[in-house]
């Protein structure tokens, strides 16, 4: 992948022309740390490149990275849970995980904080198809469920049935290979599966199976989505580091929001597969607008890009030791360990603008069960 390099601006900007600049530009900006030498830095995804996680390759497309010194490599991930941990190992500089993946490692002892929340809800719940039966959370009793025990959400199906009173011993829960379950709902092998939304919907819709999805959220099981994440010690001694590539992430993000289909079009030219692959584009489509749908919540809007809600997280610790997402010598988690607002803040949306994303992703909430 090649960058284009975008030259610097001649002196800082106040807030206000920084973002009228933006505006001009349909992406934000913010002031740059300078290196003296160009630093080469690795960054993880959580998993394959797709929709849902795709702009840090977007800004190193775009030049956000190399202005600011950086020649940055992107590499998928595995999931998660093995994503921090590959941060914590040092096989790369930061990571895209979501919350998940770091509240476990955390309390396992690995040194991780979130410098920047990106996406505001995991999107943890049940699909089901257009036309099933199931309707209120009752109705699952008598029927199969179909889970993926290792999967972010499976843990947190337990809390979900607490929160609406189902009876689990009336569902007969399945346990499927993460390579299969959607195809054992399309093939009606199950009545239901938990699943993370960004990740199954579009691979069902973009099969031409139309589902309907299930939202915890709606109950107050939610857990945080993408965050940027680094070692303690990468941010105690490299803050500038982690403020550059902060930065050049969230705008990337931004620019993403702004112009999601000339974004999807770096992605497809970075990533050739995706066009090539039956559905690979209309996946993508999909999955980049379910996670902008995260994206538009009162943290970003009222603080800014990135940041993360301290309370927000104290609750989050509680609903996962009550699932069972945390061993029972887990190492207790301080909320305000988890993560850290120093880095975020700096690009905010206009009222318009984040009108205008409303309206961008007014579809993706319909399919999530939130419109």
């Amino acid at each position: 992948m090649s960058s284009t390099s975008t030259p610097m601006p001649s002196r800082t900007l106040s807030r206000r022309r920084l973002l009228q600049a933006a505006g001009a530009a349909a992406c934000a900006t913010v002031a740059a740390p300078a290196f003296a030498q160009t630093r080469a830095i690795s960054i993880t995804l959580p998993w394959v490149v797709n929709g849902s996680n795709y702009w840090p390759m977007v800004g190193k497309e775009l030049g956000y990275f190399k202005k600011r010194g950086i020649d940055l490599t992107v590499s998928r991930g595995n999931g998660s849970v093995a994503a921090a941990q590959a941060v914590a190992n040092k096989q790369f500089d930061l990571g895209v995980v979501f919350f998940g993946g770091t509240l476990v490692n955390m309390a396992r002892g690995l040194p991780l904080q979130a410098l920047a929340t990106v996406g505001y809800d995991a999107l943890m719940g049940n699909l089901v198809l257009e036309d099933s039966p199931i309707r209120a959370p009752k109705d699952f009793e008598g029927k199969r469920v179909g889970t993926v025990a290792t999967s972010a959400e499976s843990p947190y199906w337990t809390a979900y049935a607490a929160k609406t009173g189902i009876d689990l011993g009336k569902v007969t829960r399945q346990q499927l290979d993460a390579r299969l379950i959607e195809r054992a709902l399309m093939d009606k092998q199950v009545d239901a599966i938990t699943a993370i939304g960004s990740s199954s919907i579009p691979v069902l819709d973009s099969l031409g199976v139309k589902t309907r999805f299930i939202p915890w959220a709606k109950t107050g099981v939610q857990l945080y989505a993408a965050q940027v994440i680094a070692r303690r010690e990468t941010i105690e001694a490299d803050a500038g580091l982690c403020q550059a590539m902060v930065d050049g992430i969230l705008e990337s993000v931004v620019y993403t929001l702004k112009k999601p289909e000339e974004s999807l079009e770096i992605l497809y030219k970075a990533q050739p597969e995706i066009g090539m692959a039956k559905g690979g584009k209309e996946n993508a489509k999909i999955s980049q607008g379910l996670a902008q749908a995260t994206m538009v919540a009162p943290e970003a809007i009222e603080h800014g890009m990135g940041w993360s809600s301290i309370p927000t997280l104290a609750g989050m610790i509680s609903l996962a030791a009550r699932a069972g997402a945390l061993t029972a010598d887990a190492k207790p988690l301080v909320p305000e360990d988890l993560a850290t607002n120093r880095f975020v803040g700096k690009i905010k949306l206009s009222s318009a603008e984040w009108e205008q994303i409303r309206k961008n992703v007014a579809p993706y909430n319909k399919m999530l069960g939130l419109a």
